[in-house]
């Protein structure tokens, strides 16, 4: 008698034993998918995010002129031929569109959804239809690839111009805009060592006062600087461009 007693207090520690793993075994899978989706997201830390790369300008100017901003009776050129590298003799329009299908591959491999304003150079897409592209999109970010010019050739160095917030047009955006800029600017002096040109309000482009979604413009050097033009038209140097501008809009995202 004594040994079933003993038997039947084993097999109902055994049954409870059995009874908590049933319940412990979801909430083991649950933590098992939670942390696989943490480093899911370490790895792609742009999943779920749609970013539009706008390589500017393109192989021929329009300079037909478009409202600046809707309801607007100021009118500016469609778009602009650009500037001309004095080193390298490369145009600008060539340039972005290097930089920006890096930057899509870039992208992509964090897990972003990328679009591309223009992947060729046989367009021809106003500054007004670029932004409109970006709004029907519903993008969380536009990135505008750009290099400057200047009479002086001494000049150099890395900007990003972002909308302002004292302009009825895009007060809505500022904010995360210059945010962006921020950590973009930031992200790429990190990785070049350039010149810090700063972050620069603007309510007089036409791709912003069109926009309804955060959008900056990167002026990634002065191709009217011959040192410089010489470095953008370096592979090397625009692999260390791209890694910043990746590196800002993580962080962007992380962090808005």
């Amino acid at each position: 008698m004594r040994k079933y007693y003993i038997l039947l207090f084993l097999l109902i520690i055994i049954g409870s034993i059995v009874e908590i793993g049933s319940y412990l075994k979801p909430a083991m899978i649950v933590h098992e998918t939670l942390t696989n989706m943490a480093a899911a997201n370490s790895i792609m830390p742009l999943a779920g995010k749609k970013i539009l790369i706008d390589a500017g300008h393109q192989g021929k100017g329009n300079l037909e002129k478009e409202p600046i901003a809707p309801g607007s009776t100021v009118m500016k050129t469609k778009v602009t031929y650009g500037t001309t590298g004095v080193a390298t003799g490369i145009p600008e329009y060539v340039f972005t569109l290097e930089m920006g299908l890096k930057l899509k591959e870039s992208f992509a491999a964090m897990g972003a959804e990328v679009f591309m304003i223009r992947e060729d150079h046989d367009v021809n897409i106003s500054n007004k239809e670029r932004a409109l592209i970006g709004n029907d999109l519903n993008v969380d970010l536009v990135i505008k690839i750009h290099a400057d010019g200047a009479a002086d050739e001494k000049i150099r160095g890395i900007s990003i111009l972002y909308p302002s917030q004292h302009n009825k047009h895009t007060e809505k955006i500022a904010g995360k805009s210059r945010l962006a800029a921020t950590y973009i600017l930031d992200g790429l002096i990190a990785n070049t060592q350039a010149e810090n040109r700063g972050i620069k309000a603007r309510a007089d482009i036409t791709g912003f006062n069109w926009s309804v979604v955060p959008v900056v413009l990167i002026e990634c050097g002065y191709m009217s600087n011959p040192q410089e033009d010489d470095l953008l038209s370096d592979p090397t140097y625009q692999a260390r461009l791209v890694k910043g501008i990746l590196k800002g809009t993580i962080e962007y995202f992380t962090n808005q």
